[in-house]
């Protein structure tokens, strides 16, 4: 007979997409009032460390005369929880915050619950040192409220009990199969034999169970662990604050296809046919089964095996395959090629359908099962996995007769989906961190392909929250180890402006200028008489190059290229003042920008290069620098397109004369540069790194070109941003996306057709060439007007469809 634990998990697993879409996401609850009263407090165990490694389960009955028509909970925990109803998933969290602003969940357990007893789990791990760097702490506990009061109430504490799980624990860094930065958590470990498979069973008798305890016993108020909201004045560390966000996606995806056997001996036949049938592995034997998904996925893998006594099974997840000499080259190679990275260890028992399922989701293309069995045979009945990442819908399109252009659309939203959780990422495979360079272009795409401003709202709050008490932000966040790239606070008002120009609601770029003050406050201390910027603390990053990275300093400690960006944000934040502002600030900084305009054009133009140097004696040169003086109009606009024409002209990778290129991070800024200057039907042609990597098979995009460290990196996403703002032409014309623009450069493309999700509903481009000239439709939707304009010419749109005969 088949144990409870895995009859649930397979019933839950099935029941996937219906629980995704029903009651239990609380993105369909009404939103929590403000500065509410909490009645539940926090719990934990009461002999368990505080803050090393441990998974602890939770339990506790709940008897219902009836089914209920709604039963919200509210949930939370340190670090995190899985949240269980009758052994069926009901979902996880809480969203990654700090802990001044500790999130908790919301769910409807109605449609799980039924008349009679109920058993209510959870399972709640901290990883203490071996945590995300992402995850912030202050010791492990659990909160659970009803907001139904009265007998009918599960909040902890009453009636609740824990356990410790001893066969569930963290690996250390030894798990990884290369030596790199890792950043994301540790691999996991399953012990059958020390499991406890009951936990989440009615029956489960074991007397590990006790009653909770506060996590608070060893501080001087060791029995107050009421809980509190961020606003308000409690006795532990946690202010709470609802989760905003929906949900994150757990629903049904392949864990791949198995390309490649290796094993020591001879090879069973139709092993290649796991894991769409179960598959039996003699005792006493060694073999690698490499599965390949054909595209990178973030997902929970989930394993069930039976027997097995004694047996060893290793997960490798790999976005590639490397040879011999740790290169990766073609993707879909898989000839003489290893899988290397972060791993998973699940040690069978002998018993019967065992699940191994790690408590985060991995990042894989490629997943390696390196198995050795015992004495024993171990058959392996199933492999699936549950696609897990923020739930976007891909609203816009663009259709062109280029296949080209539909396939680095695809991967670029794929890549933009892996890189989007409870936070923006900068990669789902070695950081998971939220930084606010990769942040501004993945909020971007959010706002255009998805119309989705919600995951975009947490990072500006999240990176205001981030600041010093000297004004600046954190480089990323959240993060429980400080980093600090003044740059990036600069990018970070540069985000409060495109919130302000692509979304319907000001408020929260009103909110944050008191932050973008602070932060402008900060750099006028750096900025010298000259109007250029003197060397500035910590890291300040500009962008990767084949020698290493920039910014560089001349022999006074002064960088044309951080000024530039310096000047950036200047623009930006006059603009916001003088709209949703104060004037006076509106005009302070307008006339710092034109004094540091006017000081970057005299200390750093190099007449005989006809460029913008790096620094002011004039001996290196970057596209970076020059990208940004066409950008902010440091270079006089009759000679913009001149210097782009040079910059265009310098190979990706190369360092000709000397002068730097750019990374594909940093063409996002050259596509701007280009639109800015006129030239916007050179971008087809400048996405050509982009069609270079197609041959090889990518299915998201890297981080840098050659022998990158990730393979699914945000920032080099933006192509699709482009193809819809620049070749198909949408962009906002006044704040709010009040107005549209439509401004189409189609370079050598015979015609397109476009579509872009607007607040008020979908703008439609279809569009196609008539010799110069261009012939087709426009179509607005609601009472949205705009302008469309081509080769010098505009022309005024109305709400629905408009008739385009441009000469």
């Amino acid at each position: 007979m088949r144990n409870h634990v895995f009859s649930a998990h397979v019933l839950a697993f099935a029941a996937l997409v219906f629980v995704a879409s029903t009651a239990l996401a609380q993105g369909n609850l009404p939103p929590d009032p403000p500065h509410r009263e909490w009645r539940a407090s926090w719990v934990t165990h009461p002999d368990a460390p505080l803050r090393e490694p441990i998974v602890l389960h939770f339990r506790r009955t709940l008897a219902l005369d009836a089914a209920p028509a709604s039963y919200v909970v509210r949930v939370s925990a340190d670090n995190r929880f899985i949240l269980y109803v009758n052994g069926q998933r009901a979902g996880d969290g809480p969203a990654r915050g700090d802990l001044a602003h500790w999130r908790y969940e919301r769910f409807d357990l109605a449609p799980l619950l039924h008349a009679g007893k109920n058993l209510i789990t959870a399972t709640v791990w901290n990883w203490g040192i071996f945590a995300p760097i992402a995850q912030m702490s202050d010791r492990t506990a659990f909160l659970l409220e009803s907001e139904a009061g009265g007998a009918d109430s599960i909040s902890t504490p009453d009636g609740w009990q824990v356990e410790i799980e001893p066969g569930h624990t963290p690996l250390d860094r030894a798990s990884v199969t290369f030596k790199t930065y890792m950043a994301a958590g540790p691999g996991e470990q399953i012990d059958a034999a020390k499991y406890d498979w009951q936990w989440n069973s009615p029956g489960d008798t074991s007397t590990a169970w006790v009653p909770v305890a506060s996590p608070m016993r060893d501080s001087v108020y060791p029995t107050v662990n009421k809980a509190h909201s961020a606003d308000t004045t409690g006795d532990n560390n946690w202010g709470l604050i609802p989760d905003t966000l929906p949900h994150m996606e757990y629903t049904p995806t392949s864990a791949g296809a198995v390309v490649r056997v290796d094993m020591i001996g001879s090879e069973q036949p139709g092993w290649n046919k796991f894991p769409g049938s179960p598959l039996t592995i003699p005792s006493g034997v060694h073999v690698h089964l490499l599965l390949d998904r054909k595209t990178l996925t973030t997902a929970y893998p989930i394993l069930i095996v039976s027997g097995g006594k004694d047996a060893k099974i290793w997960l490798t997840y790999s976005e590639a395959l490397y040879d011999k000499e740790g290169h990766k080259g073609d993707r879909n190679d898989v000839g003489n090629r290893t899988a290397r990275g972060l791993r998973d260890l699940f040690l069978p028992d002998g018993g019967q359908h065992r699940v191994f399922e790690p408590l985060w989701w991995r990042t894989w293309r490629y997943l390696d099962l390196d198995i050795e069995t015992g004495s024993e045979p171990l058959t392996l009945e199933s492999l699936t996995a549950a696609f897990s990442a923020y739930p976007f819908k891909e609203l816009a399109s663009f259709e062109s007769n280029d296949p080209d252009l539909a396939r680095i659309w695809e991967i670029s939203w794929r890549t933009a989906r892996l890189d989007a959780h409870e936070t923006y990422m900068d990669t789902p495979y070695y950081e998971q961190l939220q930084y606010i360079g990769d942040t501004r272009i993945q909020a971007l795409i959010s706002y255009a392909v998805a119309n989705d401003g919600r995951l975009a709202r947490q990072a500006l709050e999240a990176f205001d929250d981030s600041r010093l008490p000297d004004g600046i932000t954190r480089s990323r966040y959240p993060s429980s180890l400080a980093q600090t790239i003044p740059t990036f606070s600069l990018l970070w008002i540069g985000m409060i402006h495109d919130w302000w120009m692509y979304r319907p609601d000001a408020g929260p770029a009103r909110a944050s200028l008191p932050g973008e003050r602070s932060v402008l406050h900060w750099f006028a201390g750096y900025e010298q008489p000259d109007g250029l910027l003197r060397q500035l603390p910590w890291w300040s990053f500009i962008d990767w190059v084949p020698s290493g990275e920039i910014p560089t300093y001349d022999a006074k400690g002064e960088s044309c290229v951080t000024t530039l960006e310096y000047l950036g944000a200047l623009n930006d934040a006059a603009d916001l003042e003088q709209h949703i502002g104060d004037a006076v600030f509106a005009g302070r900084d307008k006339a710092r920008a034109a004094h540091v305009r006017s000081g970057l054009y005299e200390q750093c133009w190099n007449p005989q290069r006809g460029m913008l140097a790096d620094t002011p004696d004039r001996t290196s040169f970057s596209q970076q620098a020059n990208i940004l003086g066409v950008l902010y109009d440091v270079i006089p606009q009759d000679r913009q397109q001149e210097v782009l024409k040079k910059v265009l002209a310098i190979e990706p990778g190369t360092t000709p004369g000397g002068t730097l290129s750019a990374s594909y991070y940093f063409r996002f800024y050259l596509a701007r540069a280009l639109e800015h200057a006129g030239m916007a039907d050179q971008y087809l042609d400048s996405i050509r790194p982009w069609r270079e990597l197609l041959p090889l098979h990518f299915s998201t995009w890297p981080e840098v070109p050659g022998d990158t460290r990730s393979d699914s990196h945000a920032w080099s996403a933006h192509p699709i941003y482009d193809l819809l703002t620049l070749v198909a032409g949408i962009e906002p014309d006044s704040p709010g996306f009040a107005t549209v623009r439509i401004a189409p450069h189609l370079g050598a493309l015979p015609g397109l057709k476009a579509t872009y999700p607007h607040p008020q509903g979908m703008i439609e481009v279809d569009l196609k060439r008539t010799g110069s000239g261009l012939d087709g439709t426009v179509t607005l939707p609601g009472s949205l007007t705009g302008t469309f304009v081509f080769a010098g010419q505009s022309w005024p749109l109305a709400p629905g469809a408009n008739h385009i005969q441009a000469k």
